[in-house]
């Protein structure tokens, strides 16, 4: 191979993109047994760098098992739990957990220090020791909407303010990697808007990002992936979309229509009946139940006869829906 072809294979490897999916937290054939009972049965799951990824699961489906694990706060029975291509149970991990930042279900803080000094106790902890960490801590305080009460003793915070306390901890060092454990717990409304326009700064970052909740409406919208846990076991895994084919749930449109042409749609339906299509009249029109596969053609029959429909409007299995279908 001479010079200039070296060359033009060089210029052409450059223009290859670079994968998008690294894989920053892996789950290779996890198991967490006590005694004859199983917490964690042989888990399998790999979230790529600047991921959403939701974990969700009723009570005792060994969520907090799993995230104690890849903390290393615990150690797997057997299985391999890595983060950024280390294992959680390697010599090497410890420098790794300093680019980790947790936020477990119950917040824990010292009543009797200021929203301040707390960030600073565990950028202390985190090895934050330099002239910069107070600026870095009152940065944090700002970022979660805590500026006004960084003097303020904790132990006058609301539940709220203690949630996003801890919140602003998990952030600091900058971390590569958050683990957050029903992290919205306490927070009113504008909180929760706020929280994930920060988780998005982040994501945009590249931070990857996996967390829990039980209000599964606030993650619907709001991940790239999901994994539904039951019984210590992942159920299902995949984005909404992925999930809402696997539980097979139909589609719901609701059809707005003159109360005089329902029974001419119905007919016009009619056909799709033992397909798993099905009507109920409503006071305004009709609500069709769909399976997904048949969505197009429902709709297309639909529009056989013009200006017999007045307004449609789709609506999607919700993540609940979902979850109950697969989980059940």
């Amino acid at each position: 191979m001479n010079m200039e072809t070296k060359e033009v294979c060089a210029l052409l490897a450059d223009a290859v993109p670079q994968s998008e999916t690294v894989s920053v937290i892996q789950v290779r054939d996890v198991s967490k047994r006590y005694g004859d009972l199983s917490a964690v049965k042989n888990v399998n799951l790999s979230v790529h760098q600047g991921e959403i990824f939701g974990l969700i699961g009723h009570n005792g489906a060994g969520k907090s098992t799993l995230f104690k694990m890849l903390l290393g706060l615990i150690a797997p029975s057997s299985g391999d739990l890595l983060i950024n291509g280390k294992s959680v149970q390697g010599r090497h991990f410890r420098q790794v957990r300093r680019q980790i930042g947790y936020l477990p279900e119950n917040v824990v803080l010292y009543d009797n220090l200021n929203g301040l000094e707390t960030l600073q106790f565990f950028a202390k902890l985190k090895g934050m020791n330099g002239p910069d960490s107070r600026n870095h801590c009152l940065e944090r305080l700002t970022e979660v909407g805590l500026e006004h009460a960084g003097s303020k003793p904790v132990r006058e915070y609301s539940k709220g303010m203690r949630q996003r306390l801890g919140f602003a901890q998990a952030l600091l060092g900058q971390p590569e990697v958050l683990f957050l454990d029903e992290p919205t717990n306490g927070l009113d409304p504008q909180a929760i808007r706020d929280f994930y326009t920060v988780l998005n700064t982040l994501k945009q970052r590249g931070v990857t990002i996996m967390i829990t909740s039980h209000i599964l409406a606030e993650l619907q919208e709001r991940v790239d992936k999901l994994a539904i846990m039951a019984a210590g076991q992942i159920q299902a895994i995949g984005s909404i979309d992925q999930l809402r084919k696997k539980a097979h749930l139909p589609l719901t449109m609701r059809v707005v229509i003159a109360a005089h042409n329902i029974s001419k749609l119905q007919a016009q339906l009619s056909t799709f009946f033992d397909a798993g299509v099905s009507t109920r009249t409503l006071t305004d029109g009709l609500e069709v139940h769909c399976p997904r596969s048949y969505k197009m053609q429902v709709l297309e029959r639909m529009m056989e006869i013009p200006g017999l429909v007045q307004d449609m409007h789709l609506q999607e299995a919700t993540l609940e829906e979902v979850f109950f279908g697969i989980s059940d």
